[in-house]
């Protein structure tokens, strides 16, 4: 039926030799044969491919900003600046540091799934059976299956029955009842009975080798990656052909190799935003603190910039969207019965020990049913007042239960559950019933039938229908995800029809697939319903939907969600999911309910902001610090800044900023977007608008005020601090900069950067002493240069479309 699981019997690898599968046989393999197999195929275990973390850690220091620095340290180590080239190998090393310790966990998933996999098994070679390390069977090996066992490798049924769980692989939370033909796989759990099977694949061949695979090689760029490599990209290209003009206009004035040198230095390092990866990082740190407090763990901090941008959420049915656990939704009795009679009746005809759910649900549902709503006298049958003489569990091949009782009215009488088809051919035949179960099963229920009576032809009674309830929450949280503008996809293993129910149920209203495989190139958008999916085409689904430029969300619980958990931009395991899917996903779920998905969305969002202020910020900055020291050349003829001054203001500066990693900011209504090259252009247009102060500044010291070289040095230092501060208040807020209360932390490092070098200013510390006038009077400018500024910037925004 409908809500059943559909495990399709897969056939025998087209490499292994059909000898290896006797249909019949249960005489085993040799310890020969065995030897000689393993050797050809390998052990029975998942493949450990764990990177070394000398390797992981240099990988830190290979991406375009360590590149920069790396550049300038060996720059200045040849020009034998040893103080500032430690000053530049600190900031290298704290950056690597801060991502190596963030690493993502691809190989705990690994583990995790190994985690699952039994150590030994019961197997029979030379003729009698042996225990042995599940790592050495082999394909053809005959082993046995009995309660509590972990399925040690795929393998087929060849004598007996079992309640097999295929949960924690398909997610499905109905055990399937299999017999002599089945096919299951490694990792299942049988639940009930006993079973001997033959062994079709191991290890990497398996079900649950190839989900490891997947979840080995997917891969996605992060959108923190793409961002700061466009960033660094265009500063690069933009500064580049700035120092080009810079270092020809030196030798133009016929500068000395011994000057050009140095003040192409200060210009490399005017244009790294050196601590732009740190701020990804604190900011998206003290967002993970945030939703924790929320129950939300990140277990890759890049995951909250995902929920910030993340337009498309694939969700997984079962256990997700649905309570995973069998519940009686309809009980309708035929004339002549009452409901609460039925579920009393089926109650019997169930087992009462609670592995199998089905049972376990109906059980549930007549003990509800018979607590007493009105006067005892007014109740109608109920278990306690039958008595159970015999019962006969579940058979495979009847395919129903029944019981002997005796009635409340003291007559013995036999009572059957089972599929309609089963019941209908030892009763009378009735045509309310099957119009009542073709109606259920319309909807996607599984239907059981009960029918009751002294002998044969029973009477039917009535029918009960069972499923997978959603959430209480489900519903709400696709209404707040579609208002935060984030489509919500379902996507399950069960039949277009029960995936139709649910979808409604929760408020997805869309098309819903065909039950089939997804083709590479399939138009996924068209759909909002994904039914009868393996975890293959969960994972070929998230691909599909990120080669149409969506930022992909993947919500699942089981093994077989894992590989698309970890393709996903932003992989959410669910407060039940397995340790497979919880190490294969971004975030994971503390506490019951989807409520934490929405929380991820808007501390991801309010994160993004945080990082886009900042990005902007060093785009607007470094370009005004290049210009400006092309400027200074041409305004003095001599180089502006030091190696020193340049090194000391990276310091202070672009690390004092990031105290905007706790700045009051308002989330986006819409997913986040990375418009790199938008933002650039207006970095351009502010920068050349600051550059126009720092230009004037500079004139009037050095033509009005007629200061020395040295001291138009402490002056572009006092310039390039206080205009760095009002781009900073300006570039923090989307609207006019008095829109919004600044952060605590923001101001108080604010206040910190201006008195440091005010008092150097002033003091002649590292520089040469300034007027403490002139210092007041930039400041008072750059109080001026934030609201001219903040002016250009609102039209920018508007034109640019930057939110």
């Amino acid at each position: 039926m409908s809500a059943i699981p559909m495990v399709k019997v897969a056939p025998p690898a087209e490499h292994e030799p059909k000898s290896a599968i006797p249909p019949d046989s249960e005489s085993g393999l040799t310890s020969e044969e065995a030897r000689r197999r393993m050797a050809a195929d390998g052990p029975n275990a998942v493949q450990d491919v764990a990177p070394h973390p000398v390797r992981r850690a240099l990988g830190k220091l290979w991406a375009p900003v360590p590149w920069m620095l790396e550049a300038a340290v060996l720059l200045q180590l040849a020009l034998r600046e040893y103080v500032e080239a430690s000053a530049v190998a600190f900031l290298l090393v704290f950056n690597a540091g801060l991502a190596f310790f963030q690493e993502g966990r691809a190989q705990a998933t690994l583990e995790a799934l190994k985690s699952r996999l039994p150590l030994s098994a019961s197997a029979r070679r030379d003729g009698v059976w042996k225990t042995l390390a599940a790592a050495e069977l082999v394909q053809g090996d005959i082993i046995k299956l009995s309660l509590g066992t972990v399925v040690p490798a795929d393998a087929r049924l060849i004598r007996g029955s079992v309640l097999i769980d295929h949960s924690m692989l398909t997610g499905e939370s109905v055990p399937i009842e299999a017999g002599a033909g089945f096919q299951t796989f490694a990792g299942a759990l049988v639940r009930r009975g006993e079973a001997v099977a033959v062994i079709v694949a191991t290890g990497a061949r398996t079900k649950f080798g190839r989900s490891a695979e997947l979840i080995r090689t997917a891969h996605v760029e992060s959108t923190e990656q793409k961002a700061i490599v466009r960033v660094v990209r265009n500063l690069a290209v933009f500064n580049g052909a700035v120092i080009i003009l810079l270092v020809g206009y030196a030798e133009h004035l016929a500068m000395p190799l011994v000057q050009i040198a140095p003040l192409a230095l200060v210009a490399i390092l005017a244009s790294i935003p050196v601590a732009l990866p740190s701020m990804f990082t604190l900011a998206a740190t003290v967002g993970a603190r945030a939703v924790a407090r929320r129950g939300v763990l990140p277990t890759r901090l890049s995951a909250l910039d995902e929920a910030a941008g993340m337009d498309v959420l694939c969700v997984d049915k079962t256990g997700t969207l649905t309570r995973n656990e069998l519940a009686v939704t309809a009980c309708r009795a035929l004339p002549g019965f009452e409901e609460p009679q039925i579920l009393a009746m089926a109650a019997l005809a169930s087992s009462d020990g609670g592995a199998d759910p089905l049972d376990a649900a109906i059980r549930a549902a007549a003990q509800a049913a018979a607590q007493p709503a009105t006067e005892p006298a007014a109740q109608p049958a109920t278990v306690a007042r039958w008595k159970l003489v015999t019962f006969t569990p579940f058979d495979p091949t009847r395919k129903m239960s029944e019981a002997t009782a005796i009635d409340p009215e003291g007559k013995a009488v036999r009572i059957v559950k089972g599929a309609f088809t089963v019941v209908a051919a030892i009763a009378e035949p009735s045509p309310a019933a099957s119009a009542m179960v073709e109606e259920l099963q319309a909807q996607g229920f599984r239907v059981l039938v009960v029918a009751t009576g002294s002998a044969e032809p029973l009477r039917m009674a009535g029918v009960i229908a069972l499923s997978d309830p959603p959430r209480a929450d489900s519903a709400a949280l696709v209404a707040q995800l579609h208002g935060l503008g984030i489509r919500t996809v379902m996507v399950t293993g069960d039949a277009p029809v029960t995936a139709r129910v649910v979808a409604q149920a929760v408020g997805i209203t869309g098309a819903v697939s065909p039950a089939a495989s997804l083709p590479h190139d399939a138009r996924v958008e068209a759909f909002d319903v994904f039914a009868g999916v393996l975890p293959e085409d969960k994972y070929a689904l998230v691909q599909a939907f990120q080669r149409g430029g969506h930022v992909v969300g993947m919500c699942g619980d089981g093994a077989n969600d894992a590989p698309a958990l970890r393709q996903a931009q932003m992989g959410i395991a669910v407060f039940t999911a397995t340790d497979v899917a919880k190490s294969a996903a971004g975030i994971v779920l503390t506490d019951p309910g989807l409520g934490g998905i929405v929380a991820a969305v808007q501390v991801g969002r309010t994160t993004f902001q945080r990082i886009l202020t900042y990005t902007f910020r060093s785009i607007v900055h470094k370009i005004v610090q290049v210009l400006f020291l092309l400027a200074g050349l041409v305004i003095s003829g001599a180089a502006v800044l030091t190696p020193l001054l340049m090194v000391l203001m990276m310091v202070a500066g672009d690390f004092f900023a990031l105290s905007s990693a706790t700045d009051n900011v308002r989330p986006s209504l819409t997913p986040n977007v990375w418009r790199i090259g938008n933002l650039t252009i207006a970095g351009i247009v502010l920068g050349v608008c600051d550059l126009v102060f720092c230009v004037l500044t500079l004139a009037v010291g050095r033509f009005e005020l007629h200061l020395d070289s040295d001291t138009l040095r402490t002056l572009t230092v006092v310039t390039l601090v206080f205009s760095g501060q009002a781009i900073f208040y300006v570039t923090r807020e989307r609207q006019h900069l008095w829109s919004s209360r600044p952060g605590g932390w923001l101001i108080a490092s604010s206040v910190l950067d201006v008195t440091i070098f005010s008092m150097l200013a002033t003091q002649g510390i590292l520089m040469m002493p300034l007027p403490a006038a002139v210092v007041a009077c930039v400041f008072g400018a750059a109080v001026v240069l934030a609201f001219c500024l903040d002016m250009v910037k609102v039209l920018l925004f508007r034109r640019l479309a930057i939110a």
